[in-house]
């Protein structure tokens, strides 16, 4: 597979994390074993670098209790430099609410701009940017989650 497919493909395996509830194996396959997250625009916190069984941890226990997300993630501009990548794409996720009074769904709609380096095991995001440039029915949401 090119580098590019694999970029792209690594987002989509970025979007599984969440919708497939699959907080084990999966997130070992994508990221980097210390990160640096922004989310600064869905949560107002600043970026930090964490390592991944942290944030492992604040995944699991953010997505966990929605009945459903999905993250469609679409217009990847990939650059390539060497053993380093950045990939900018649009994103509409949507989080469905655990609770069933609660009006709709949590809607995010914004631009990812994510940094990726080569390793021994094929390529893994070692920083996370989400700019949101919507949001409908945003929940309280715990220290770190992304969009």
């Amino acid at each position: 597979m090119d580098d590019r497919a694999e970029l792209v493909e690594l987002m989509s395996h970025y979007a599984d994390i969440a919708d497939l509830k699959e907080f084990d194996a999966l997130p070992r396959e994508v990221f980097t074993d210390e990160l640096t997250l922004d989310f600064e625009s869905v949560t107002g916190m600043p970026p930090m670098t964490v390592p991944l069984d942290d944030y492992v941890e604040v995944l699991r226990t953010s997505f966990g209790p929605f009945k459903a997300t999905h993250h469609a993630i679409t217009g990847h501009v990939v650059r390539i430099s060497g053993d380093t990548a950045t990939i900018h794409a649009h994103v509409r996720a949507e989080h469905w609410l655990p609770d069933e009074a609660a009006a709709g769904c949590w809607l995010v709609v914004g631009f990812y701009d994510n940094e990726a380096v080569r390793t021994p095991h094929g390529w893994r995001l070692t920083r996370v940017k989400l700019t949101a440039i919507h949001q409908e029915n945003a929940p309280r949401l715990p220290a770190v989650v992304a969009g």
